[in-house]
């Protein structure tokens, strides 16, 4: 491995900003680590790229077993962990807080919130070891009040935990990073979003970040589409 070369893990890695950062990053010569429940998608994702530098795990974020099945992979596979893009997400249904769907509720509570801190508990000390790098995908809805929004909710707490989690890891050389995006047109909408930012928008803010110098941390990064013309 170059000493350039990093290796990166993404959960979230099959469609939108996670497939888009993968390739971002093997074009730019990374070893990859590509998580997430849809190993089909995975590995039309890794047939693209180069299989020597590309891991495909199956892993629901919400299982302890498969985090820390997708972190031992990682490292038996490589040596090492560099990066880890804690990208897996998914929205909620319309209704408010007086009638959403509670089901929804609780899977998108345990994915963007407790599946969050599992990816955190299985890679930081690896993390630690490679004094890396931590980035989480937040949004702009977890820096705006939205009405009768529990997505929103999860997202405040995403940008609680990359803050919090700064804290626990200062003076241990790993940087930590919020990338937090507007509307992006991926899958993860139902209906398409013209006017919304592209996947590989949001990755070259990813790959912006990983590219600083170690002495270079950046906290925080809010993408957002540029006004249209009144």
């Amino acid at each position: 491995m170059t000493a350039a070369q990093k290796v990166i893990l993404i959960t979230g890695a099959s469609t939108g900003i996670g497939a888009a950062t993968a390739k971002r990053a093997h074009d730019a010569g990374h070893k990859l680590v590509l998580a997430a429940r849809s190993v089909d998608k995975l590995e039309a994702l890794a047939a693209e790229l180069n299989h020597e530098r590309v891991l495909v795990r199956p892993c629901d974020v919400t299982s302890w077993d498969d985090q820390e099945a997708m972190a031992k992979a990682a490292f038996a596979e490589f040596g090492r962990i560099d990066v880890v893009f804690a990208n897996a997400g998914i929205g909620g249904s319309a209704g408010g807080f007086s009638g959403a769907d509670r089901e929804q509720w609780k899977q998108m509570i345990l994915t963007n919130v407790y599946g969050l801190g599992l990816t955190l508990q299985a890679t930081i000390p690896a993390l630690k070891e490679s004094q890396g790098h931590v980035l989480i995908t937040g949004s702009v809805a977890g820096r705006r009040t939205l009405r009768g929004s529990m997505y929103s909710a999860t997202k405040w707490a995403a940008g609680a935990i990359g803050y919090n989690l700064r804290e626990e890891l200062r003076g241990t050389g790993v940087r930590v990073t919020l990338i937090e995006p507007g509307v992006v047109d991926t899958p993860f909408f139902d209906d398409p979003k013209p006017d919304g930012l592209r996947p590989d928008d949001i990755a070259r803010s990813v790959m912006y970040a990983i590219e600083q110098p170690a002495h270079v941390d950046v906290h925080e990064l809010l993408v957002l589409p540029t006004p249209k013309p009144d």
